[in-house]
């Protein structure tokens, strides 16, 4: 595959993009049912038949070997079809309730999950196949119409993208958008019914200022420092090699790469050593000549990093650091001797194959420090001892957790992902997939008898009226005693019924 150039979206097109859509999505067109199910089969086809296209676009623009984009690219996104062409009859089907209010016994209640309408996706590209796609998926489930913002920067793999959609899908029921900020502002100027984002905090907040314009609903996948807590009882090699893959995995550049470990004091000599390890084991003495160790995607970004490991104030370097800026190589690096406080290398996410290591003596104290940063999108946790599990997921906030191993949390498509606080807001994957680009429209289906009973809610009111009201609206105080007491009340009845049982024996 040769350079390509993507060919930037006019403004004019992005309008006719909506325009178009919001007609698609008023005919019903993309609420069918068979519509659905046709077009998640021809986006299933469209990655299984050009698999290895896209295995050589990821090459072009991460260096990603085969093996990290079937993992991370190809994978997600044909396992994410065929669990919403599997399970599409149980995600539509409406969701019977119980109702709560006693006039409503003998009604019908029920959820239904209705398509939002035209919504759009901006995707990245540290994965850019998966961030295009897998939402993608999800908002045709739903039954929606949308607009793909494409990355400008993975230019291979998005051009691919746009090249071979129009060959699998309706452009009824999509638009491609491809360009920089400049096209990404004027999109989002538009009316959209929901916007998924994928990106930086700093990205995101324009993408939210930009949706409360227009009180359009978001969805933001973020990042942040992820930490590798590691306790005193385990497995160090072990733990080297998962939190090296969970580093070192498309060169560093994931929203939920291990961005910094804890380890105790004690054991810093022996994780060094397991780490250089399993480094030269993976990548051997030199990783630039590594198929499998990726690249950086541009040398902005390239030289981003160097800066943090030139400029950094704490810590020495035990191994890596080497480089090359035209490669946009940079090689697995550990960092140790770190300071928390370092304010260049710690504030903030590193996005690259550079890892810090921060001692500690106290477990206490490290789920402190986790704890002095906004919440990331990740925790990782080694620990055989349940009970140092449980406490830290007790007292610490995170998107996600994974516990003895890394990223597969992200991996595991039965679990939502998403952030919390400045990692993100809301989340996606499988089901929640389904749920964040959907409505779930409460129904109550009322039947047309019992008025003489319903005619206490109309004028004029009276005292009768009241007491028929606070019958129909209110728990009676009884029942109210049986609900805050249960378990005591449970308790008494079974001590009262041994007693006379006790008391009918020996009598």
């Amino acid at each position: 595959m040769t350079e390509v150039a993507l060919n930037y979206t006019t403004q004019e097109s992005v309008e006719d993009y909506v325009t178009c859509l919001r007609t698609t999505y008023t005919t019903g067109k993309s609420r069918d049912a068979y519509a659905r199910k046709f077009f998640l089969e021809r986006l299933y086809s469209l990655v299984k038949d050009n698999e290895e296209r896209f295995y050589t676009a990821l090459a072009l623009d991460l260096n990603k070997s085969k093996a990290e984009a079937l993992s991370s690219e190809i994978s997600p996104v044909l396992e994410e079809v065929a669990y919403f062409l599997k399970n599409y009859d149980q995600l539509t089907k409406d969701k019977r309730v119980k109702t709560r209010l006693s006039p409503n016994y003998t009604d019908t209640a029920f959820v239904r999950r209705e398509a939002l309408g035209v919504v759009l996706i901006i995707s990245t590209w540290n994965y850019p196949l998966q961030l295009s796609l897998v939402p993608l998926a999800g908002a045709l489930a739903a039954g929606n119409c949308a607009v793909l913002k494409l990355s400008e920067v993975s230019v291979h793999t998005s051009s691919l993208i746009a090249e071979l959609l129009p060959q699998y899908l309706d452009a009824s029921m999509y638009r491609v958008v491809q360009g920089g900020p400049e096209e990404t502002q004027y999109l989002l100027q538009q009316k959209f019914d929901h916007i998924f984002y994928t990106g930086n905090a700093n990205v995101a907040k324009l993408v939210m200022k930009a949706a409360s314009e227009q009180l359009t609903p978001v969805t933001l996948e973020l990042g942040g420092k992820s930490a590798a807590l590691v306790d005193d009882n385990v497995d160090v090699q072990l733990v080297a090699n998962r939190v090296a893959y969970g580093k070192f995995f498309n060169c560093g550049q994931s929203c939920v790469a291990v961005d910094y470990v804890l380890v105790p004091q004690k054991r810093l000599n022996e994780f060094i050593k397991a780490f250089r390890n399993t480094v030269n084991k993976w990548y051997g003495a030199d990783p630039s000549k590594s198929a499998d160790y990726g690249r950086i995607v541009t040398t902005r970004h390239f030289d981003r990093l160097l800066y943090l490991l030139n400029n950094r104030e704490s810590g020495n370097v035990v191994f890596g650091g080497q480089t090359d800026r035209h490669q946009r190589y940079f090689a697995p690096t550990l960092v140790t001797g770190v300071n928390f406080n370092d304010s260049v290398l710690m504030s903030e996410e590193i996005f690259g194959p550079i890892l810090p290591v921060v001692t500690y003596t106290d477990i206490e104290a490290a789920m402190g420090l986790i704890n002095k940063n906004e919440p990331a999108l990740a925790l990782y946790l080694f620990s055989k001892k349940r009970s140092v599990i449980e406490r830290v997921l007790a007292f610490t906030k995170s998107g996600g957790v994974t516990v003895n191993d890394t990223l597969l949390h992200q991996n595991e498509y039965a679990l939502p992902f998403g952030g919390v606080g400045s990692s993100g807001m809301g989340g996606y994957h499988g089901e929640k997939s389904f749920q964040t680009f959907s409505h779930e429209r409460g129904i109550l289906v009322k039947k047309q008898r019992f008025e003489w009973l319903l005619n206490s809610r109309y004028p004029p009111s009276s005292a009768i009226k009241m007491v028929i009201l606070r019958m129909a609206l209110l728990t009676t105080p009884v029942k109210m005693f049986f609900i805050v007491y249960k378990r005591s009340v449970k308790y008494a009845t079974i001590i009262i019924l041994a007693l006379l049982y006790f008391l009918k024996r020996n009598l």
